[in-house]
């Protein structure tokens, strides 16, 4: 099917996550609540918003340990494009956390700058290594000063190079057909959904919206994870 062998490209992956993002800002009726709605139960239980980010952070890490957490949201998302439904399912789960941690700092979730500083959260990695892959010019400035600069026709283009870099993550050698994900999804929930790559993001995510630094990609330290035990907070959304 025509379908099947499109051949990934930067436009497309662009597409793809956008749509996503647009879902996990909404969350999907009877399954997860909007992300403002979920911000403001923690902020509501927390003192500060760096407590409530750390609980929240806390409570969606140990979701994505459990086995079979996203199964559910298979065939829920509906993308403009066919992509294979864990992999939209990863990225929806792992948006909405950021996302909602980026909310509890006070940030604007739908203006273009917060979305593109989301999706570089999402990737895991240092800003210098993600800057150097779509040309993003820091200097001395945190992301936040530096991105406010970028024009939006710019952003579009950044949030693109991420989007196709998210992806192909899936394949090999950055050259894969939509359709020829399909084999490698068994090994998603167990490999780029697992509770390490999930608190690198979580992390990523804090540095960025509550102490307003540049995400250094580094994974969360023994002591960090120590810290984490005082942050009970009950979560009441349904699923995500």
């Amino acid at each position: 099917m025509a379908e099947e062998t499109k051949r990934l490209d930067e436009v497309t992956a662009g597409k793809i996550l956008d749509a996503i993002y647009e879902k996990a800002i909404e969350g999907v009726p009877k399954v997860s609540r909007s992300v403002e709605e979920m911000a403001q139960d923690y902020l509501s239980k927390c003192d500060t918003a760096e407590r409530a980010a750390k609980a929240l952070a806390k409570n969606q890490v140990l979701k994505c340990g459990t086995s079979g957490f996203i199964t559910g949201l298979g065939g829920l998302i509906t993308l403009p494009v066919a992509v294979p439904a864990n992999i939209g399912s990863v990225l929806y789960v792992q948006m909405r956390m950021i996302a909602a941690i980026a909310k509890i700092g006070g940030y604007d979730i739908n203006s273009d700058q917060v979305q593109t500083m989301i999706y570089i959260c999402l990737t895991g990695q240092s800003l210098a290594d993600v800057a150097k892959g779509v040309g993003i010019q820091i200097g001395g400035k945190t992301f936040q000063a530096a991105v406010k600069k970028i024009p939006g026709a710019a952003l579009v283009k950044i949030n693109q190079k991420i989007g196709f870099r998210l992806l192909t993550k899936f394949g090999e050698k950055g050259l894969i057909n939509i359709g020829k994900l399909v084999p490698i999804v068994s090994g998603v929930i167990g490999g780029a959904f697992d509770v390490a790559s999930t608190s690198v993001i979580a992390k990523n995510a804090i540095n960025m919206f509550i102490y307003d630094t540049n995400p250094d990609g580094s994974s969360v330290t023994s002591e960090e994870y120590l810290e984490a035990e005082e942050y009970d907070v009950e979560d009441n959304s349904l699923l995500v």
